[in-house]
């Protein structure tokens, strides 16, 4: 059996990482042809030592003459910035995993989608700021996305080709972060280091963070609306602590259909690199529910979690608010992560940037990233501690 050729977008990060575990025990279905990571070059060297892939981008320039020097292999061949993701997503592969985190993920998605790939897709951030761009492509030259995230993973499993004008109503599921039993002042005054340890889940900063406002959550929601076609008001987030429900599908006839597995993002990259063929699991990862004893579920508090509320207003709202929401949290995450803001001013620098906006339609790549840049410039223009 000829292997597929896969590009990792991301691979110094926990979902490229994890990734490469995967393939690593299936290396007789496929081959690594790229790999694209920012600046971690010592991790990436050791990558393309094992992998022995074509095409490499990194973060700029510098970097690249600094991964030739230390690879002395003419054979492979490195490029960089937006260029080197988009090549590397349209080069000739057969699945592109977008473990990126951001809006960066974007470009590289339309690459690899105008030709027709499969993505394993773990960039939520590009359905929620051109979602609608992102399905025309789809449609156009017969692409098509699998969701890598867990829960978006589960709501694919779970519907399995049931048309959507059967679903009653969409169970997505959050953790509740490491804040779940704190009151809403607590929250507000935590610490980055606080901030940082999910109570289930391994992840990189950035997505940790957003999973501690819930924000995470929010962003799910427009992914989802994007990925099945469904209409927010049919997706509920759950509150559920012990993360082994991952997300559910009621349908009109009363049945909910649940999946169910263990807390570890193979299971999903797994799935989106196989699917639709089911494959024996050579990890010890299978759920035992009897250890389990009990799977709980809450309602999400608002006033405790608002940046999940700004998220469902946004999805309500649509035109360019997912594109403001999306630009002004990774801005405000960034400073909370640089110690410049508070935890609580992450909801509010968010808050701010939504009612400064003016909505418009956009209809093209370009209104979409010059709508980004313009709020990424007005938060860090208006950004000031001490008129938070």
């Amino acid at each position: 059996m000829k292997r597929k050729k896969v590009a990792v977008l991301g691979s110094t990060g926990s979902i490229g990482r994890q990734t490469l575990d995967v393939i690593s025990a299936f290396r007789d279905d496929f081959e690594v042809i790229g790999l694209a990571a920012g600046n971690n070059i010592q991790l990436l060297t050791e990558q393309i030592k094992e992998f022995q892939p074509r095409f490499i981008s990194v973060k700029d320039a510098f970097l690249a003459q600094e991964l030739k020097a230390l690879l002395k292999n003419p054979s492979v061949e490195i490029f960089w910035n937006d260029i080197g993701l988009e090549f590397i997503s349209s080069c000739s592969c057969d699945i592109v995993v977008n473990g990126l985190v951001g809006s960066v993920g974007l470009k590289p998605t339309i690459s690899a989608l105008s030709h027709g790939k499969r993505v394993a897709f773990a960039n939520k951030e590009t359905l929620v700021i051109a979602g609608g761009l992102i399905q025309d492509l789809i449609k156009k030259h017969k692409g098509e996305i699998i969701p890598l995230d867990s829960e978006h993973a589960a709501i694919h499993q779970c519907i399995n080709g049931i048309s959507k004008d059967k679903v009653r109503k969409v169970i997505l599921t959050a953790s509740g972060g490491p804040f779940r039993t704190w009151t809403a002042d607590e929250i507000k005054n935590a610490t980055k280091e606080q901030a940082l340890k999910h109570p289930t889940w391994v992840m990189g900063p950035k997505i940790t963070i957003d999973s501690a406002t819930l924000m995470n959550k929010g962003l799910e929601i427009i992914e989802a609306m994007h990925l099945f076609d469904f209409s927010c008001n049919l997706i509920n987030v759950f509150i559920h602590p012990q993360s082994i429900m991952h997300s559910a599908v009621e349908f009109i006839d009363g049945n909910i259909i649940a999946q169910l597995g263990a807390t570890d993002m193979k299971l999903p990259i797994q799935y989106s690199l196989f699917y639709p063929e089911k494959r024996q699991l050579p990890f010890n990862l299978f759920c035992d529910l009897l250890s389990v004893q009990k799977l709980e579920f809450e309602k999400p508090d608002y006033k405790k979690f608002p940046c999940l509320k700004l998220a469902y207003e946004v999805a309500e709202k649509g035109e360019s608010y997912p594109v403001v929401l999306n630009a002004s949290n990774e801005i405000a995450v960034d400073l909370f992560l640089k110690g410049k803001i508070s935890f609580g001013d992450i909801e509010k620098i968010i808050s701010k940037s939504l009612d400064a906006h003016s909505p418009t339609e956009p209809k093209s790549l370009e209104e979409i990233l010059s709508i980004d840049s313009e709020v990424r410039k007005k938060t860090i223009e208006v950004f000031d501690t001490s008129a938070i």
